[in-house]
């Protein structure tokens, strides 16, 4: 796929409706031949619209006016390069504990959690937050998480949660003003509740730090999971996290944490992990699928303000996947 199909998609598929502004830089990227020259001097994991619009805002640049944008990273371009290859798409969203709920309320109580790709850690709290399906609300404190669940009860508990620990590459740190920027700016311009829900998040994460290690997810992952205290089920997490790793990493990782005595529970694109035959998606914008230990369970919109339930329910499917382990 070339770089300004790549735009066009985004535009399309994940900005529509969500971000008039990011919608409006994507497709002008994608007719631009000045940017995609520049682009395409990245390596191709390094083109991605979300990585270059927030390292524009982080830069101080304009992202609501899509001309400004263009001459802005043209005449920036040295800095917006230096930028681009240091840092990642660490998009640390709260609102993602909202997909993983029905899962995590599913599984043998306490719970060991173990984020791969943790950013800051804010996905470590699902016990913290509230969630609100519909017209029905459950957990109290932290911020207030919505998300439109299809085709599954809701969640009759929050999780009892005792271990919380992060393994990144380059784990952010709430309380160094470049890192906390750096959340910031990765949050798309119209989405001031996003803001709003992440400063809430970061609150509780600052003031009970959970333990985030700087490691790789093959190499580094059996150490931290055998500090998991023992009487609790370990589950071992991702979201949107893969494609950002190349396929034969992921494979490895895959394989991995398969043989870990670990519930394994992932919400990814279906292009970095291969399920087989899966049902149509709700619509044609982008989905990820959560699955517990490979088996597929809905879909998921990317911020975590939809679910759509097509496998087992939550019970049935951990009953099958401790049969099958």
């Amino acid at each position: 796929m070339t770089t300004a199909m790549i735009y066009a998609e985004f535009a399309a598929r994940e900005a529509a409706g969500e971000s008039p502004a990011y919608e409006a830089l994507a497709l002008t990227v994608s007719r631009d031949t000045r940017l995609l020259a520049l682009l395409d001097t990245l390596p191709p994991a390094k083109r991605q619209p979300n990585l270059l619009f927030a390292v524009v805002q982080f830069l101080g640049g304009p992202v609501t006016d899509p001309d400004a944008f263009a001459e802005f990273t043209v005449a920036n371009w040295i800095g917006v390069e230096q930028q681009i290859r240091a840092r990642a798409t660490q998009t640390n969203e709260p609102g993602r504990c909202a997909l993983l709920l029905p899962v995590l309320a599913a599984l043998p109580q306490p719970l060991a959690l173990l984020e791969v790709g943790t950013s800051a850690g804010l996905n470590l709290f699902p016990d913290r937050y509230t969630y609100r399906y519909g017209e029905r609300t459950i957990g109290s404190g932290g911020p207030v998480l919505d998300c439109v669940l299809s085709g599954v009860e809701m969640p009759s508990r929050v999780p009892d949660v005792v271990w919380r620990a992060g393994l990144d590459l380059n784990p952010l740190d709430l309380t160094d003003p470049a890192d906390a920027a750096w959340l910031t700016a990765l949050i798309w311009p119209e989405q001031d509740h996003r803001r709003a829900r992440q400063l809430a998040a970061a609150r509780i994460a600052v003031a009970e730090p959970p333990l985030l290690v700087r490691g790789d997810l093959v190499d580094d992952l059996p150490a931290l999971a055998a500090q998991a205290p023992d009487g609790a089920t370990l589950v071992v997490f991702h979201t949107s996290v893969l494609y950002q790793v190349p396929a034969g990493r992921r494979e490895a990782f895959q394989a991995l944490v398969r043989a870990m005595p670990a519930q394994w529970i992932s919400v990814e694109n279906p292009s970095v992990i291969a399920f087989g035959n899966l049902p149509p998606a709700p619509d044609e914008t982008l989905h990820n699928v959560v699955s517990l230990n490979g088996t597929p369970l809905a879909w998921a919109r990317a911020h975590g303000d939809a679910l759509t339930w097509f496998g087992p329910p939550p019970a049935a499917a951990v009953t099958a996947s401790a049969g099958s382990s």
